[in-house]
C-alpha cells in the first residue's frame, strides 16, 4: 500500500525507521524488516549507521531476497551541511555509506544551519553554555542545492522535516522542484491535522515520526505521557483485537500519512507491517482525533535561540 508523489513516484505507506540502532542490532533489523515485507526505509546521516544499513541492504540484494527498484530509500541532509557547496558532498558521502547510485528521497532534516566542520561529521555543534552553534545560511539556499541533486540523478524526490507552515510556503514560493513530503512528528497526540491541511492544499505529504509516541526517547520523562498506555486506545485495540500500536499506527495511515516506526524485535517488526490489514470504523477515527493534545515529544529546545527554529509557532 503507497501513497502517490506530487513527482509521479509513490512511497510506501508503512516504513521502517532506523534511528537509534547501530551495529549489529541494526544490521539485523533491516535485514528483518526486508524479509518480513518492509520496502521503504528512512535514514539520516545524523543516525550514524547508514554504513550498517547499507551493508544490510546490499546483502539481501546480492542475495536476491529483493531488487533495488523495489525499494523507497530515504536519507537526510544534516544541519552541519547546510551550505549549498557542501549538499552535494554530503549526498554523495551518503550514498557510498549506502552502496546505492541514487536515493528515492532525500530530506533536509530541520531547517536550521549548524556551524560545520573540517571533517564532515554530522553533528551537533555546543557553545559553553549548551546551545547550539549556528550559522547564518538560508533554507531556501540549500533547497536549491538539493534540486541540483535531482537534475545529476542522484536523487529521485526532495523534501523537507520539521518545517512549520510559514517556513513550507516560503519555500513553496522560491522553489523550481516542490517538496514531496514535510516530514514532522505525528501521533494521537499531535495529530498535525492544519498541517495536513496546508500540505495537501499543495500536493504534498505529511510522513508521521514517532508514530508511536517515541517510547524510550523522552526527553520530558516526568512530563511526557506515555501514548502506548493510553486506556481509551487500549480500548479500541481490545475492540479490534489488535495491539494499541497497531491502532495507533493505522489511524495515522488511514489519514493517507506514511508511517516510520522503528523497532529491533522481530514479532513487532511484523506487527507494525500488518496494521495495514484492517480499517477502523469513521466513528473510531472521529474520537480518535478527539484525542489530541498537541503535544510534541521532540523538543529540542538547546536550538530554540535559532533564527530558524520551527517551533516557535504552532505548526
Amino acid at each position: 500500500m503507497s501513497v502517490p508523489l506530487n513527482n509521479g513516484y509513490v512511497m510506501p505507506l508503512i516504513g521502517f525507521g532506523t534511528a537509534n540502532a547501530y551495529n549489529d542490532e541494526i544490521i539485523r533489523a533491516v535485514g528483518d524488516a526486508i524479509e518480513a515485507g518492509y520496502r521503504h526505509f528512512d535514514g539520516a546521516s545524523f543516525y550514524a549507521n547508514e554504513v550498517e544499513v547499507g551493508r544490510a541492504v546490499r546483502q539481501k540484494i546480492d542475495d536476491a531476497i529483493i531488487d533495488r527498484k523495489d525499494l523507497f530509500i530515504v536519507s537526510k541532509l544534516w544541519c552541519t551541511f547546510m551550505s549549498p557547496g557542501l549538499v552535494e558532498p554530503a549526498l554523495r558521502k551518503t550514498l557510498k555509506d549506502l552502496q546505492l547510485d541514487y536515493l528515492d528521497l532525500y530530506v533536509m532534516h530541520w531547517p536550521m544551519a549548524f556551524e560545520e566542520n573540517s571533517d564532515m561529521i554530522p553533528n551537533i555543534p555546543l557553545d559553553e553554555n549548551g546551545l547550539v552553534k549556528c550559522k547564518d545560511v538560508d533554507y531556501v539556499d540549500t533547497w536549491k542545492a538539493m534540486e541540483a541533486c535531482v537534475s545529476q540523478g542522484l536523487v529521485r524526490s526532495i523534501g523537507v522535516s520539521n518545517f512549520n507552515s510559514q517556513q513550507l510556503k516560503r519555500l513553496l514560493e522560491h522553489c523550481a522542484i516542490k517538496p514531496v513530503t514535510n516530514q514532522v512528528e505525528a501521533h494521537v497526540y499531535l495529530n498535525q491535522k492544519s498541517m495536513i491541511e496546508l500540505c495537501r492544499q499543495y500536493g504534498i505529504v505529511v510522513t508521521a515520526y514517532g508514530p508511536l509516541g517515541r517510547p524510550g526517547l523522552s526527553q520530558d520523562p516526568v512530563n511526557d505521557p506515555t501514548l502506548l498506555d493510553d486506556h481509551q486506545i487500549k480500548e479500541i485495540a481490545a475492540k479490534y483485537g489488535r495491539t494499541v500500536a497497531q491502532i495507533l499506527l493505522r489511524y495515522l495511515t488511514m489519514r493517507g500519512l506514511p508511517v516510520i516506526p522503528k523497532s529491533s524485535n522481530r514479532a513487532r517488526i511484523l506487527e507494525n507491517l500488518s496494521s495495514i490489514d484492517f480499517d477502523l470504523a469513521t466513528e473510531d477515527v472521529a474520537f480518535i482525533d478527539s484525542l489530541n493534545r498537541d503535544h510534541r515529544y521532540l523538543k529540542n529546545e538547546w536550538a530554540s535561540h535559532h533564527v530558524h527554529y520551527p517551533f516557535h509557532i504552532p505548526y
